[in-house]
């Protein structure tokens, strides 16, 4: 994006002039990545099993970034990601590496991941999951999320929309951010991230109905998004807790008895619904430490769900995500 073509700051707030605003994220070679070798096709992207996941993920992704493809024979969408994203993986040329597994032979680790839809794909660093997305998402994308994990800071002109309408809301004025991600979808009615923005800003201001009709009008070519799914999670986990009643209640019963895991899992709704995530988590997963098959393995079917609903990337999931993993594989 052009300075000419938009401005911003503290007292004006943002505005976008020009009439051909692109949303689109220019596709290029991880340039600025570590490129450690350049590597061949067989060097780079290889399948793996059950067995090997710790040699070929957990402990490859301590050299490099490791990209794990969750995909299954039967899956359409999975068909046409993966060319796509080995194409990706090759321009790369190093800067990471794909594994794929196939769930139907080997559905365990997925499983213990919470992964729930395919195709998947979980980026590992350094011994640990740290970013993801779902879909066959378009090549643009791929190569941006492979900068990203490069630490390619480059922008591109939605991204930089995004960034405005980001420092907006941190700053408090929610109302910019609004006008923000409006414009944008203006240019590009089916920008997730705008769609996903203006709808976290409805829920946080309690416009269940504006959010409600804001889903609503996502085009059915991005109603299964990442993004958009979470926010639906999160209005139907705050609906939920809204019949709880209030958590002195159960916190009280907790401190009379620390195995009610009725009480401790109504906490963690809660303590969601509260944005007290890391709270949250760490009650479900203190449940499922203590009883793995209670509720038939509620806490861990009700942690998934948080990390629906806050995402892939949230700094609370992949924190839980970890501790998740620590207690599967101890």
């Amino acid at each position: 994006m052009s300075g000419q073509d938009r401005s911003y700051g503290a007292g004006s707030g943002y505005t976008m002039n020009a009439p051909q605003y692109t949303t689109n994220v220019q596709s290029t070679p991880a340039q600025s990545a570590p490129t450690p070798s350049v590597g061949t096709p067989g060097d780079l992207i290889k399948d793996t099993t059950t067995a090997g996941f710790t040699a070929d993920v957990i402990q490859e992704s301590r050299n490099q970034p490791v990209l794990v493809d969750f995909w299954a024979p039967w899956c359409g969408p999975c068909k046409q990601l993966t060319p796509v994203l080995e194409k990706a993986v090759l321009a790369a040329r190093g800067a990471v590496k794909l594994v794929k597994m196939n769930i139907d032979d080997h559905p365990s680790v997925a499983g213990q991941l919470g992964i729930q839809s395919i195709p998947a794909v979980i980026a590992f660093k350094n011994g640990q999951p740290v970013d993801g997305f779902m879909g066959a998402v378009p090549e643009s994308q791929i190569d941006a999320f492979i900068k990203k994990l490069g630490g390619d800071s480059a922008k591109a002109e939605l991204e930089e929309a995004l960034a405005a309408a980001t420092e907006a809301r941190a700053a408090g004025d929610t109302e910019t951010a609004s006008q923000i991600y409006q414009m944008i979808l203006q240019q590009d009615p089916e920008s997730v991230d705008a769609l996903a923005g203006l709808g976290e800003i409805l829920f946080d201001a309690k416009d269940v109905e504006g959010l409600k009709k804001l889903l609503e009008s996502v085009p059915p070519a991005k109603s299964d998004a990442a993004p958009i799914a979470a926010l639906r999670a999160r209005l139907a986990l705050s609906e939920e807790a809204e019949s709880l009643g209030d958590a002195s209640a159960l916190e009280q019963r907790l401190a009379e008895n620390p195995k009610d895991h009725q009480a401790r899992f109504d906490l963690a709704l809660i303590q969601n619904a509260h944005g007290e995530r890391e709270a949250a988590a760490d009650n479900l997963l203190a449940i499922f430490k203590a009883d793995r098959t209670w509720n038939d393995d509620g806490a861990r079917a009700q942690l998934l769900k948080l990390f629906e609903a806050w995402g892939p990337t949230d700094d609370a999931t992949l924190s839980a995500r970890r501790k998740l993993s620590s207690i599967l594989f101890s």
